[in-house]
């Protein structure tokens, strides 16, 4: 079984996500080539072919010629799977790829359970597994679900790639800032978060409180932004805003995908949930089994002091 791993390239640095494909074709149990267009001088630790094509000469994203540089690496290498991170870059190109191929594609990957795909579903609140019917698949997945375990190792043997037609249809002109939010929590060094396990929207005041008096900020997870208890400005995980705080405290969060991917950079997690065995604990420092409602006012009146 062998994958083509697709890297990103972005404002001049490889993307560490680069290591969360190593890792999910570690558990696929196979053998992996990779593709980057990108610098010969920020080359990624990887014990493998990469067939890597000049950012200076393709530029970091244009559909056109990126598509082509992966197929001249698929003809190469015959891969199973052709595997993207699940990020704009992925989105876009994933597709375009399939439909060249005429293959199967199986999106948004969050786990390997017996050798199938594991994929969210209904607003990812659910997950179901799926199988695909081609003999290769292209495959995108969820940034955060696929963690490296230690420090990436080796060096790549480097091929160096081309396409016929370096000039493409599309420019890529660059980047555009987001548009300015109410609150910046890439900024925050303490955010304590508040989860569906609050109840209702005026417990998130509570949830509020507490990131006062620790001197943070309010955060929450998507399901509270959904219900209409907080802004979107305040949503953290693949759909909000990716943080990296020196605390971070989840209030009443289970620890959907999405969400412990925006946050999990963070320098401590303290996870307060009533749940024992919430997917969240796997990831905490620090987990306290306990009802949100009742211990957050007492950890915020003990902080307050």
């Amino acid at each position: 079984m062998k994958a083509l791993l697709i890297a990103e390239y972005r404002q001049g640095k490889l993307l560490e996500t680069t290591y969360e494909l190593q890792a999910f074709a570690g558990l696929l149990g196979a053998e992996s080539a990779m593709v980057l267009v990108g610098s010969p001088a920020d080359l990624p630790k990887f014990a493998g072919k990469l067939y890597l094509a000049d950012v200076a000469k393709y530029g970091e994203y244009n559909p056109d010629l990126h598509k082509k540089l992966v197929l001249e690496a698929v003809a190469k290498e015959n891969p199973d799977y052709i595997v993207f991170v699940h990020s704009s870059y992925g989105w876009d190109l994933a597709p375009r790829v399939a439909a060249a191929l005429r293959i199967g594609q199986v999106s948004e990957v969050v786990g390997l359970p017996d050798g199938k795909f594991e994929v969210t579903c209904c607003n990812a609140k659910l997950r179901r597994t799926v199988a695909p019917k081609s003999a290769r698949t292209v495959v995108t997945i969820q940034a955060g679900a696929f963690s490296p375990q230690g420090e990436p190792q080796g060096a790549p043997q480097v091929e160096g790639i081309d396409v016929a037609d370096p000039a493409g249809k599309t420019e890529f002109v660059g980047y555009e800032a987001a548009e300015q939010k109410d609150v910046d929590l890439t900024r925050a060094e303490v955010i304590v978060s508040a989860g569906r396990g609050v109840g209702k929207k005026e417990n998130v005041q509570v949830i509020a409180q507490l990131a006062k008096a620790l001197g943070g900020e309010l955060g929450a997870s998507r399901p509270v932004v959904d219900a209409g208890w907080a802004p979107h400005s305040h949503q953290v995980g693949t759909t909000g805003q990716t943080v990296s705080p020196k605390l971070y405290v989840a209030c009443g969060i289970s620890g959907a995908i999405q969400h412990l991917a925006g946050m999990k950079m963070a320098d401590f997690i303290v996870a307060i949930n009533k749940d024992k065995d919430a997917p969240i604990g796997e990831i905490a420092d620090v987990l306290i089994v306990a009802d949100v409602l009742q211990f957050v006012p007492a950890m915020t009146a003990r902080c307050a002091r």
